[in-house]
Formats: C-alpha cells, sequence, structure tokens
C-alpha cells in the first residue's frame, strides 16, 4: 500500500479479511482437482469484480475500464509498442483521478469518500500489474498476444477470441491482490492457476498461523502506540526536543499499520496459493513479501531502508524507472515514486527528501568503511546511525502522510529537520571529497 491511503486501512482489511475463506476454497477446488484452467480464471475474475463492486461501489467502473483497455492493447499492439502506449494510458488514467482527489480536497475543500480512496488505491495496484505485464511482453518473457491473435483472427470465433483474453483480464483483476498485496507477476499467476496447488494443507496450516498471530501481535502493539500517540501533543503544541519524540512515535504508529497491512495482504495471496514456494517452477521469478520487518527496524542503512520498504513495489520501481534510466536513474525513480502517489505537497517534498537521503547514505557509508578501522568505533558508528536512519525515515514518513502544506510548514520548522539537514551537509562536503580523490 502507499501513503496516500493510511487512515482508511482499517476498511480495505475488513474487506481483505472477507475475501479470505473465497481465497481458502479456491486453493481447495484447486487441490481437489475441480477447476478446469477456464473455471480459475473465471473463478478469480468474479471475485474480483464482486470485491471491487462491494468495496468501491460505483467507482469500481474507474477500475474495470483501464483492465479492460489495457487487454485491448495488449492484443492490438506489437511487443515493442505494446509497454510504451500501456504505460502511458494507465498513467494517464491514474493521474487524472488524483487531480480529481486535489480538486475536491484543495479546492473544494470536502473530504472524498472512503471509497474513492479504495479506488485509488486499488488503480495504483492495477498499474503495477499492467506495467509488469507489459514489460514481460517487451523483454519476450511472455508471448505477445498481439501476435497469437494475429495467428487465429480469420478463423476463430468471438468466444474463442474471449477465452483468449480471458488470462489477462483474470490477471489484472484477481480478487487476492485487487486490494493489496505483493506484486504478483503474470507468469506466476498463471503458472499457480495452470498448475496443481501448490499449497500443502498441513503446511499451509502453521504458515497462515503464523502470520495471524503477528498480525494479532501488531494490532496488540498498534493499540497502545495509538493511546500514548493520542494522549500527547501533536506537531502544533510540542515544544523542541519534544517534537522529535511525536514524529517518532507517529511513525511508529504509521510503520505498525503498514506491517500488519502487508501480512494481512500476504496471507491472503498465501491462501490463494499465489505466495508458496513449493513446487516453483526453474526460472519462475521468487515470491518477495512486503513486509521485512526485522530487516527495516535493525537497518543502520537508508539505502538498505529503501530496498526493504514494501519490498515488490520496490522492486517494480527498480524495474521500471532505475533500470531504465540513463541519467539520475535515482533522481528518476522518486519522482516517478511521487507521480504515482499523487503529487501531494508532502509526497513531492518527502520523496525528493528521500532519493537526496539515499545519495548521503551510499557516500557516508562509502567512507566510513574506509576510514573506521578499530572494532570500538565501528559499533558506536553503527548505532549512532541506526538512530539517525530511524529518526530520517520518520521525518519522511510524517512528511509523505501529512501530505498538506500546512502540515508540511509545522514539520520544516521543528527540530526534527536537524536530521535530514545533518546528511544534507555531509553528502555537500563528502561529494566534494569524492570529487577531489577522483
Amino acid at each position: 500500500m502507499d501513503g496516500l491511503q493510511l487512515f482508511f486501512l482499517h476498511p480495505v482489511s475488513l474487506y481483505q479479511g472477507a475475501a479470505f475463506p473465497f481465497a481458502l476454497l479456491f486453493n481447495y477446488l484447486c487441490i481437489m482437482d475441480s477447476f478446469s484452467t477456464h473455471a480459475r480464471y473465471l473463478f478469480l475474475l468474479a471475485g474480483g469484480g464482486a470485491l471491487a463492486v462491494a468495496a468501491m461501489g460505483s467507482f469500481a467502473v474507474l477500475v474495470f475500464i483501464p483492465a479492460l483497455c489495457t487487454v485491448v492493447l495488449i492484443h492490438s499492439l506489437g511487443p515493442q509498442d505494446v509497454h510504451r502506449l500501456t504505460f502511458l494510458f494507465q498513467m494517464s488514467c491514474q493521474t487524472l483521478c488524483h487531480l480529481g482527489l486535489h480538486y475536491t480536497e484543495y479546492y473544494l475543500q470536502e473530504a472524498p469518500s472512503t471509497r474513492f480512496y479504495v479506488t485509488l488505491s486499488s488503480l495504483m495496484l492495477l498499474t503495477q500489474r499492467v506495467t509488469s505485464l507489459s514489460l514481460d511482453i517487451r523483454e519476450g518473457k511472455v508471448a505477445a498476444a498481439a501476435a497469437a491473435a494475429g495467428d487465429v483472427r480469420n478463423k476463430s470465433s468471438l468466444s474463442e477470441r474471449l477465452w483468449k483474453a480471458l488470462p489477462y483480464f483474470s490477471y489484472l483483476l484477481f480478487f487476492p491482490a485487487l486490494l493489496g498485496g505483493p506484486l504478483c507477476s503474470f507468469q506466476r499467476f498463471q503458472a499457480r492457476v495452470q498448475g496443481p496447488s501448490s499449497l500443502y494443507p498441513r503446511h499451509s496450516f502453521w504458515a497462515l498461523t503464523r502470520r495471524g498471530l503477528q498480525i494479532l501481535g501488531l494490532e496488540c502493539l498498534k493499540v497502545v502506540v495509538r493511546r500514548e500517540v493520542s494522549a500527547g501533543t501533536g506537531l502544533t503544541d510540542c515544544r523542541q526536543l519534544q517534537c522529535v519524540y511525536v514524529m517518532w512515535s507517529t511513525a511508529g504508529l504509521f510503520k505498525l499499520t503498514y506491517y500488519s497491512h502487508w501480512l494481512l495482504d500476504d496471507s491472503l495471496l498465501y491462501a490463494a496459493g499465489f505466495a508458496s514456494e513449493f513446487g516453483q517452477s526453474p526460472g519462475e521469478e521468487g515470491y518477495i513479501p512486503d513486509a521485512d520487518i526485522w530487516t527495516l527496524e535493525t537497518t543502520h542503512r537508508i539505502a538498505l531502508f529503501t530496498r526493504k520498504w514494501n519490498q515488490s513495489t520496490a522492486r517494480w520501481l527498480r524495474r521500471l524507472v532505475f533500470q531504465q534510466g540513463r541519467t539520475w536513474p535515482l533522481l528518476q525513480t522518486f519522482v516517478f515514486s511521487a507521480w504515482w502517489h499523487g503529487l501531494h505537497p508532502g509526497q513531492v517534498f518527502g520523496f525528493l527528501c528521500w532519493a537526496v537521503m539515499v545519495e548521503a547514505d551510499y557516500l557516508i557509508h562509502t567512507f566510513a568503511n574506509v576510514f573506521i578501522r578499530s572494532w570500538p568505533m565501528r559499533v558506536l558508528y553503527r548505532i549512532l546511525t541506526w538512530a539517525h536512519t530511524q529518526l530520517i525515515i520518520a521525518y519522511i514518513m510524517l512528511a509523505v502522510e501529512v501530505r498538506s502544506l500546512s502540515s508540511l510548514w509545522l514539520l520544516w520548522n521543528s527540530y526534527n529537520s536537524v536530521f535530514p539537514t545533518v546528511y544534507c551537509i555531509l553528502l555537500f562536503f563528502l561529494a566534494k571529497r569524492k570529487h577531489k580523490f577522483n
């Protein structure tokens, strides 16, 4: 999930929980071999349609239309053109919806409905699947649908063409990934639907139980932290170093919310059989869950935190933007991420700040590895950089979450701005020193 919709993750979690029995049912029917391949695609598609209508209401059409148009484009364009045009079309649709949100929030000064926020979140996840699929087609990992369609266009009926399009349409709208969850590639999706179930009952029971206990523990901890945050002062009333504690505790609440939701999304995909590594085909892209809580909470590297935060999205951004960029790929990646999230003022500032902090992190740790030799100094350095990393991440997270200029101004004027400023100063001096060494 992204920073845009944190406050309504609770209703999304309710819908994800409601979809859980249907995910187990789908996997059970696959185990019993009671489903044909077409029936499996239809089950996932129908479940996605029903979940979309239940969660989004009439706004669901904003997800259905781009998905349908994407399937048409995939069956109409060659492999070299499909990615560019589907990317432009999908991002145009998403941007128009985000502009509608800006108009409602900032011009009309009205609160948009929760269903519209859910729709935007689902549309952003749809963008991930659309671009992942189009990149697979361009790179030859998935056969071009247009070529296959051209071979049978003159001798196939309408029903046969629809059956050909069914896997793509089902992938774009399948219910376990409609409202959340790590990005599942089309190859993995197709392998799981067409092959036997990879989820063994005994293993799945303990795996899902473990995830359930983790979610329960996070929710209990979240209640405690929320009570502490609610009872304390906010950024408007805090004084000096008290603002640092306010920022750290508020960011902690945000992180707990994300961790809990990511684990729930991961559990839903696992229950449906899309997250298991058992029976994985050779060469198939490995499954990566979004939440690596231990690494996120213990790392002293901002760059590592960036790669591990919402891992499937980080990997998608790396493939879509970073690896394609020739000049300033890191900056391009974070600018696109701000665009994908909606271009709210706090998001633009937060992601640009994040890019600068990652660049500073690379230089600081490169020089530290050269000049810090003794073991006690390395331990002290690791402790200090861990604390600084966590505080900088908390600063970025608040900037992205508060979004508005007024709240952003409060954050800028607090003592919290010292932490990113220190990294900016170090970046300036170390960059000059690196240039001198070169």
